[in-house]
């Protein structure tokens, strides 16, 4: 037996374009914010939250103080060598005193390095480090007259990766 729906009367079909378009946007906005979750901003994990909100007003005064006295930082990798630049208002060289620095890869927590850069005579911080193609994190730390200072890149290097 055929029987035809009369025009405006909700079906079958009409239920499964509605049950399919749902689903479908579902689906389609779950790829979206995994392909967004994927290729952004990796996250960060501390040990102890508590100790972390603390140290974090401590490390935004000490922001403050050295962003108001002009300071300036560049860090830059060229091939076997990391090099830290910090520069005041006037472009004079900050003395930073023991500067540590972090390097690894943003995913993974594979070849990470700590490495202490050495005061030039320029008044830069350099050390010798030899990082395969890719992207990397470097986080460059000291403790200064001003308090904590704190540097934070992303960088990549050019080359294969297999």
């Amino acid at each position: 037996m055929n029987v035809r729906a009369n025009k405006g009367e909700f079906t079958g079909r009409h239920m499964l374009f509605l049950t399919v378009g749902f689903f479908g946007v579902i689906f389609a906005v779950n790829l979206g914010m995994a392909v967004a979750a994927s290729t952004s901003w990796t996250g960060l994990v501390v040990q102890n939250s508590y100790v972390a909100s603390q140290e974090f007003e401590e490390k935004r005064l000490a922001h403050e103080r050295q962003t108001a006295a002009g300071w300036q930082a560049r860090f830059a990798y060229s091939p076997g060598m990391a090099l830290l630049t910090v520069t005041d208002g006037e472009g004079k060289a900050v003395d930073l005193g023991p500067v540590s620095l972090m390097i690894n890869r943003p995913v993974g927590g594979h070849d990470d390095q700590k490495l202490t850069l050495a005061a030039s005579a320029d008044g830069s911080y350099a050390a010798a480090v030899t990082l395969g193609a890719g992207v990397w994190e470097m986080r460059a730390s000291a403790t200064t007259s001003t308090g904590p200072f704190e540097l934070h890149e992303r960088f990549k290097v050019e080359g294969f990766t297999p």
